[in-house]
């Protein structure tokens, strides 16, 4: 891995943005994921030549998908429509309604506006009139809805019609993803790096798609642009004194901001000491970036490296419990001054760490469950720990 010094023109210079997404070229999309996985995970890379962009380590890249075209023409078929017709797009401007489906609004997840449609006009709607009804029944209504598109409620009231125009207008408007940058610009120049999990299930007796993660991972092409911007995460950057140790907690596709924060600590010559945890499912099929993180262990740049693969042995075993064996070390290292860093799943793994943390500081710390709060209270007010969750 080279070391020499390459950034971009600043981003003040390009004349890219999120409202003006620039045209990214995909260089390569390779399986990281091993044939056996119950995932598809996918390492992406994109040109950023002739865009003046440039980002940090922790910065997050937007990405402009397109729908599935199948799914815009099955969505046309169930309106009745050819798809030539004059429809306002998401700007307001003219284009045809198969690109602004295809382009301008959103056809998975249906909104509130197109249910209050349903509703009003289908007898058969009645539990969804019920639940829109009552304003304390959200999540009974998100529950009710939870893996259903748009073509299921065309489907299931085929005796609604919508005319083109009032169709789009109860759509919401497609809005970019989100990913974490997987790479140090110092090392790739105008390159950025991307570690996406295609998302593909079953649901309703139909399959589904991800919208941004399936058109990154099957549906881009070379001769075809992703349209992208850059997202700025202030709240996610290495520390600025790069003596200081890392600790870094990504389990799954929450490794890709660390394989960016390991390559600009490499790259910069960093003596700070780097500690990853990382887990998945199966370390022969779900191991991502083996051989990059190993050789960096061999070479010293990864001080620790510890894993947790959770269905390699009888009883589950998840990087929390990784974090508590390591109890008195992990805490030694934050006593050093070390930063924690956590990235991946919001909603189960990022709790389940902080509650690890919370323990650690109470049995390697000798703190009340109290003393130990106000502990890692002070680390966030610090910006010693941080989080990329979502």
């Amino acid at each position: 891995m080279s070391t020499e010094t390459t950034t971009a023109t600043p981003a003040a210079a390009s004349p890219y943005s999120r409202k003006n997404p620039f045209p990214g070229r995909l260089l390569v999309n390779r399986l990281l994921s091993k044939d056996g996985s119950g995932k598809e995970i996918r390492h992406l890379e994109i040109s950023l030549a002739g865009s003046g962009l440039s980002y940090e380590t922790g910065d997050s890249l937007g990405v402009y998908p397109d729908n599935d075209p199948a799914l815009v023409e099955e969505t046309l078929a169930a309106l009745g429509a050819t798809g030539e017709e004059t429809v306002p797009g998401s700007d307001g401007q003219p284009v045809p309604l198969r690109l602004a489906l295809l382009r301008h609004y959103q056809i998975t997840q249906p909104g509130k506006q197109f249910l209050e449609a349903i509703a009003a006009r289908s007898e058969g709607a009645s539990v969804i009139k019920e639940l829109l009804a009552d304003p304390l029944r959200k999540d009974d209504l998100a529950k009710y809805t939870h893996g259903m598109e748009v073509i299921d409620f065309l489907l299931t009231h085929p005796s609604i019609r919508f005319a083109p125009e009032e169709f789009v207008k109860l759509l919401r408007k497609l809005q970019p993803r989100l990913y974490s940058i997987s790479s140090s610009q110092r090392v790739h120049g105008d390159e950025v790096h991307l570690t996406v999990a295609a998302v593909r299930y079953e649901s309703h007796g139909r399959p589904r798609k991800g919208v941004a993660s399936v058109f990154l991972a099957e549906r881009v092409e070379d001769h075809m642009p992703v349209p992208l911007f850059f997202h700025s995460a202030k709240h996610f950057r290495l520390p600025e004194d790069p003596a200081t140790p890392v600790i870094m907690v990504g389990p799954g596709t929450g490794i890709a901001p660390f394989r960016a924060f390991l390559q600009e600590r490499q790259a910069t010559g960093a003596p700070g000491k780097n500690w990853l945890f990382f887990g998945d499912q199966k370390a022969a099929y779900d191991y991502l970036y083996r051989e990059e993180l190993e050789e960096m262990r061999d070479g010293g740049v990864l001080t620790r490296l510890d894993t947790a693969f959770s269905r390699d042995q009888a009883e589950k075993i998840y990087v929390q419990q990784r974090m508590l064996e390591n109890a008195d070390e992990l805490w030694r290292w934050l006593e050093e001054g070390a930063y924690f860093y956590v990235c991946g799943d919001a909603s189960r793994m990022a709790k389940d760490v902080d509650a690890a943390l919370h323990r650690i500081v109470e049995t390697a710390g000798g703190k009340t469950p109290e003393e130990a709060a106000l502990y890692v209270e002070a680390l966030k007010k610090a910006k010693r720990y941080r989080r990329d969750v979502y």
